[in-house]
């Protein structure tokens, strides 16, 4: 494993320390370790999984002081349409309790630039909000424009209205973000874009992106994957070899690579179950990969030495994977 991608079997028992109101609809979880010792060290962009006592895991962006080991902090908004992670934490986790947490893994790294430009949708806000201190800590230039519906919905909105560097774009204030005007002729060509979100925010600022030929200065997270039922009809079963243990399964073209090892009683690492998380990464040894994932980027996919199994198929009949 990765410094970025720890042991996802890895966990740790985080206590409770504050349960904080960041704004209509947020908190804010300020976790602390059980045992009194530092907590392992992270980078801007990291995120932890919770597991939560109704049996949900759930991935939420670290948003505190990037590699502060004195404690992790959370937000969580309630979703409406919530498949029980969110409202369990607004309705159930109070202060002094405890959750079983991962180890904080990185799938969204700041990367060395001159200048970074970064965009917030909404709660898409909290992974930015480290990469903004590590380039402050770093004298590198930033702007962040921050949209959203209105004020008391977007977190940390007092905290940053009064930095200079922020831009905020209220809805119902009539300031809507103009990515036509925020990626234009004057982005310098040294500036790398971060972005967090809503999917329609993600899509147009890529969309926008390649319109002006910046695509590869852009760095996006996702809330959530795009699962898409597998139809058997238009699926291609294929053969999986462990290489560990030598076994061969066969994934139907109505299961994933994890249906199928967890329908066989082998356990394999996974959280989200969409493609987000990182945590089910398994390393690629023969085979070609029909990559579905949002982890990946488009050059480490072409490099066809991992996948994630939660998701994404074989292109070729048999696939190898060091499990």
């Amino acid at each position: 494993m990765s410094p970025e991608n720890p042991d996802p079997n890895t966990t740790l028992t985080l206590v409770v320390d504050e349960v904080r109101k960041e704004c209509d609809d947020v908190l804010t979880l300020s976790l602390i370790d059980g045992t009194g010792s530092t907590l392992p060290t992270w980078e801007a962009g990291a995120h932890i999984d919770l597991h939560l006592a109704n049996g949900l895991v759930r991935q939420y962006s670290l948003h505190n002081t990037p590699g502060d080991s004195s404690r992790y902090e959370v937000a969580v908004l309630r979703d409406p349409n919530s498949r029980g992670g969110s409202q369990h934490i607004h309705d159930e986790v109070k202060k002094g309790g405890t959750l079983t947490a991962s180890l904080p893994r990185n799938n969204f790294p700041l990367e060395p630039a001159e200048e970074y430009l970064f965009v917030a949708g909404g709660i898409g806000i909290t992974p930015l909000l480290p990469m903004m201190q590590a380039a402050a800590d770093n004298d590198i230039a930033y702007r962040m424009v921050y949209a959203g519906r209105s004020r008391p919905k977007m977190a940390f909105f007092e905290q940053l209205s009064d930095d200079s560097r922020v831009q905020m774009c209220v809805s119902d204030e009539g300031t809507r973000l103009d990515l036509d005007a925020l990626i234009g002729d004057d982005l310098g060509p040294n500036v790398h874009i971060y972005s967090c979100g809503p999917e329609r925010l993600l899509d147009a600022l890529a969309a926008r992106c390649a319109d002006v030929g910046v695509s590869a200065r852009l760095h996006v997270e996702h809330f959530s994957g795009t699962v898409v039922e597998l139809d058997p009809n238009v699926e291609t079963a294929f053969e999986v070899e462990l290489s560990r243990s030598g076994k061969t399964l066969t994934v139907g073209p109505d299961q994933t690579i994890l249906d199928a090892l967890l329908e066989c009683g082998i356990k394999a690492a996974n959280s989200c179950g969409e493609g987000v998380c990182g945590s089910c990464e398994t390393t690629v040894l023969e085979g070609e990969v029909d990559h579905r994932d949002a982890v990946l980027d488009d050059d480490e996919k072409a490099e066809n030495e991992v996948m994630m199994i939660c998701c994404s198929r074989a292109r070729s009949p048999r696939i190898v994977l060091d499990m």
